[in-house]
């Protein structure tokens, strides 16, 4: 279940990170509103996740979770460079959650 609530974690990070695109520097109202209540979330289940993950296993995949999800907005959404060098890398990224979750004694 830690890993669920983690990856979840992560999902929210990826909120939070584009909604500060959204948030023009913090002059708008709701989408500054929206990006401070996903970070409050993703750290909550973050901490949630940490009562039984060890601390790096956790944090890497958090942050993971949220380069590769915010890096793939970034293409999706901002039409940003979608280069093959840059998706392989994003897919390495995909590979060391992966390969953490796989040797994780949880």
């Amino acid at each position: 279940m830690a890993w669920v609530i983690l990856v979840l974690a992560g999902v929210f990070e990826v909120g939070w990170a584009v909604g500060l695109k959204y948030t023009a520097g913090f002059t708008r109202l709701w989408p500054t509103l929206g990006t401070v209540a996903a970070m409050a979330v993703s750290l909550g289940l973050l901490g949630l996740a940490l009562r039984t993950l060890p601390l790096g296993t956790a944090y890497a995949v958090w942050t993971g979770v949220g380069t590769v999800g915010t890096a793939l907005l970034g293409i999706w959404l901002f039409e940003e460079a979608a280069s093959v060098a840059r998706l392989l890398c994003i897919g390495l990224i995909v590979a060391g959650i992966v390969g953490l979750k796989l040797v994780s004694p949880d």
